[in-house]
C-alpha cells in the first residue's frame, strides 16, 4: 500500500469520526461553562454582562444544532 493510499484512508477515518466538529463542540462547551461560572461569581452583574452571557449560551445552542445536522444525511450512503 502506497503512502498516498494510507493518507487517504487515514483522512477518511478522520472524517468518519468527525474529529473536528466534536473538538469544536467540546471547546465551545468548555468556554460556555467558564462564562457561566464567571457570571455566577459576579457580585452585581450588569445588563451588559447578562446580555453577553445570553449571547454565548444562545450560540451554544446554535453550535449544537449545527453539530447534530453535520453528520451523514439519511439516504446519502
Amino acid at each position: 500500500m502506497a503512502v498516498r493510499d494510507r493518507l487517504l484512508a487515514a483522512a477518511e477515518v478522520f472524517d468518519a469520526w468527525r474529529v473536528v466538529p466534536r473538538l469544536m463542540i467540546a471547546l465551545y462547551g468548555v468556554m460556555s461553562w467558564h462564562v457561566a461560572e464567571w457570571f455566577m461569581h459576579l457580585p452585581d452583574p450588569s445588563g451588559t454582562q447578562a446580555a453577553f452571557v445570553s449571547t454565548i449560551w444562545g450560540g451554544a445552542a446554535a453550535w449544537f444544532g449545527l453539530y447534530v445536522r453535520s453528520g451523514p444525511q439519511k439516504g446519502s450512503a
